[in-house]
């Protein structure tokens, strides 16, 4: 249940507001009452430089972050920057925390990444889990990077009281995502895959791996409201998972998207290319004690509705 006097008055920034959950977010702080919400643009402000940073805090002078902002992709584009996906998000997070508790923001709401977590966590994924071992080497800087802002929040907390949070939401999807063939996760990817591979009449489609890893996914409006409740209830630096609770095979997933857009081709499974973690599945039950939240959305209905988005999007779509 959402606190609604909480956002009353209150002046927040949304960093990575513009984007895909960033969207969801705000709009869901507008529909909270929030009348004061800031969304700083890549255009006008490079987060990873601390000028940026000043003139940021400056021009928003917020009482809460939620800091989304970071630089994501799926397993080629991990590979591919693994250097720029390290550096870009520890400096934009680490420093964006440091100065929000050196000008008195109240309150700083770090997203992390399920890629933090090691290869060969047990699962289901139990937030006490994370320091067991090294990430999955394909995503691993981006899930250390990410997993500093972990580390900043307990110690800032501990020495100087500072309230921020540590999130740790699963793969998100969901209409609005990201499409782009060289950047996006796998369901968009595989959407778009299958639906231009009917369109063109191709009879065939390659994908990435074996098919034996599994994974969870969290819809983007659950995620969003997931977040809005711990940035209402949740005051303590412990981190916590954002989650649906279920895990399903690659396989299993690639051929559900290819019945629900009617590609009826063959399915060419690339064993040269990484399967990325092995399996993912959160445990939920630290969201749902700490501040009520509980996934919402049937994985099958959300993927019908992303397909949608993309289907009547397509045409705006790089």
């Amino acid at each position: 249940m959402t606190d609604a006097n909480f956002w009353n008055n209150k002046k927040v920034c949304v960093t990575g507001g513009a984007g895909f959950l960033g969207q969801v977010v705000v709009r869901k702080l507008e529909e909270r009452g929030a009348k004061d919400v800031f969304i700083p643009t890549i255009e006008k402000y490079d987060l990873t430089d601390l000028e940026d940073i000043n003139r940021m805090l400056e021009d928003a002078r917020p009482d809460l972050i939620i800091h989304l902002a970071a630089q994501v992709g799926g397993i080629g584009a991990n590979r591919e920057h693994p250097a720029e996906f390290f550096y870009n998000n520890l400096m934009m997070g680490v420093q964006l925390m440091h100065r929000a508790w050196e000008t008195g923001v109240n309150k700083f709401v770090a997203i992390g990444t399920i890629c933090a977590y090691p290869k060969f966590t047990p699962v289901p994924f139990k937030e006490e889990n994370l320091w067991d071992g090294y990430p999955e080497e394909t995503n691993a800087p981006y899930g250390l990077a990410k997993k500093m802002l972990l580390v900043q929040a307990q110690s800032y907390r501990e020495q100087y009281g500072y309230n921020a949070l540590f999130l740790l939401p699963v793969n998100l999807y969901g209409p609005g995502d990201n499409f782009n063939p060289l950047s996006s996760h796998v369901i968009p990817a595989l959407i778009r895959k299958c639906i231009e591979a009917k369109d063109e009449g191709r009879d065939e489609i390659v994908v990435w791996g074996d098919g034996s890893p599994t994974r969870e996914f969290l819809y983007v409006e659950d995620a969003a409201e997931g977040i809005l409740l711990a940035s209402e209830k949740y005051n303590k630096s412990d981190p916590v998972n954002l989650g649906a609770g279920f895990e399903i095979s690659i396989k299993d997933l690639v051929e559900m998207i290819a019945k629900k857009t009617d590609f009826t081709g063959k399915l060419v499974w690339d064993t040269s290319k990484p399967n990325g973690q092995p399996r993912r599945r959160l445990a939920t039950e630290r969201a749902f004690e700490e501040f009520g939240f509980k996934a919402q959305m049937p994985f099958e209905k959300g993927l019908e509705n992303t397909i949608e988005w993309f289907k009547e999007n397509r045409d705006s779509i790089a």
